[in-house]
């Protein structure tokens, strides 16, 4: 495999668990949505090590499913080092419910989620995509599940710009 896509395998699997743990914070600080924080923040897990098989999968030409990941390097890097941030920032002052919202739909409008979304869409090329998206089946559509919860909540919500 080459080391720009185990780097950006890396990273993407980075992205996962910096989501998955962000969302670990949230089911901790909002106890009247925990089982939705919960099971998001184990789809986030179950994202990574999905592509951390797919590294270990993978032949030295290093294939993967098109649109799996995105080819952006600086974006996820960026991504990374902004749900670190948010991370240290909201165990010491926790966002508000509506807040914490409004970050995870726009985590999962942005560059390392969309293109897993995209990819879960797609219509299938290969066997191993195929496969790839029923292991996946249930773990899709976050901003879309976010956004419902929002609203049968009365969660105030404003779509990303």
């Amino acid at each position: 495999m080459n080391t720009s896509l185990s780097e950006l395998l890396d990273l993407s699997i980075a992205h996962e668990i910096n989501i998955s743990r962000l969302y670990t914070l949230f089911h901790e600080l909002f106890e009247e949505d925990e089982e939705f924080w919960w099971q998001l923040s184990i789809e986030e897990r179950n994202h990574a090590a999905l592509l951390l098989n797919e590294k270990n999968i993978q032949k030295p030409s290093g294939l993967l499913p098109e649109n799996l990941l995105t080819s952006d390097l600086n974006a996820l890097q960026s991504s990374n080092a902004e749900l670190e941030t948010l991370i240290t920032e909201y165990k010491t002052n926790p966002p508000s419910r509506q807040d914490a919202f409004q970050t995870a739909y726009d985590l999962e409008k942005s560059v390392g989620e969309i293109h897993y979304q995209e990819f879960m869409n797609s219509k299938s090329c290969s066997l191993s995509d195929e496969l790839f998206k029923q292991l996946n089946l249930e773990d899709k559509d976050h901003a879309d599940r976010i956004q419902s919860y929002m609203l049968e909540h009365g969660i105030p919500f404003r779509e990303k710009d």
